[in-house]
């Protein structure tokens, strides 16, 4: 599909990442009247989420809309979860904002970063209600498109990716 506005170019079928919700998956385009417009909506479903958002065609990009990251990407954010966590010592709520703010940007890269700076260790100290909660959000989103790209399972990409940072930790713990 192709508007006079540059658009993103989606077929039904494809897998699209919308950084509020994640990885989604088009369902197809159609057209509605709205308001006395005729408008074209993309359809994308959010198993995870159990929901459907319609976005217009013309506002995709503005939206954040992108298709799965290229392999390159992948492996960028793949990377980061191998490099040392960034121990801040700014306060909870301020870490706590960007964190959120990286996980909404959906740039896997993003994610990588709060998923390696949050993963704490079962022999560590207990993480806060909100730091779990942050940690669980940034490794489901990354899981997902990473399980998209390489074409797995979202559970075993999660664990993998979950190794990695485990391994990773212990490491550079023992070196």
């Amino acid at each position: 599909m192709a508007t006079a506005e540059q658009s993103l170019a989606v077929a039904e079928g494809d897998y699209v990442v919308y950084p509020a919700h994640g990885v989604g998956q088009v369902q197809g385009v159609e057209t509605q009247e709205i308001s006395g417009s005729r408008l074209d909506l993309i359809v994308i479903r959010f198993d995870h989420e159990r929901m459907t958002i319609r976005l217009p065609v013309t506002k995709a990009q503005t939206a954040g809309l992108r298709k799965l990251s290229s392999s390159q990407v992948m492996t960028d954010a793949i990377a980061t979860l191998k490099t040392r966590g960034r121990a801040k010592k700014t306060m909870w709520s301020r870490r706590a904002q960007e964190y959120e703010a990286k996980i909404h940007s959906g740039d896997p890269v993003a994610l990588a970063e709060v998923v390696r700076d949050l993963f704490r260790p079962e022999d560590q100290g207990e993480q806060s209600y909100s730091e779990r909660q942050m940690y669980q959000g940034a490794l489901q989103r990354l899981g997902r498109e990473y399980a998209a790209t390489q074409g797995k399972d979202e559970a075993s990409a999660a664990q993998e990716l979950e190794g990695i940072v485990r391994a990773n930790r212990a490491q550079k713990t023992s070196a």
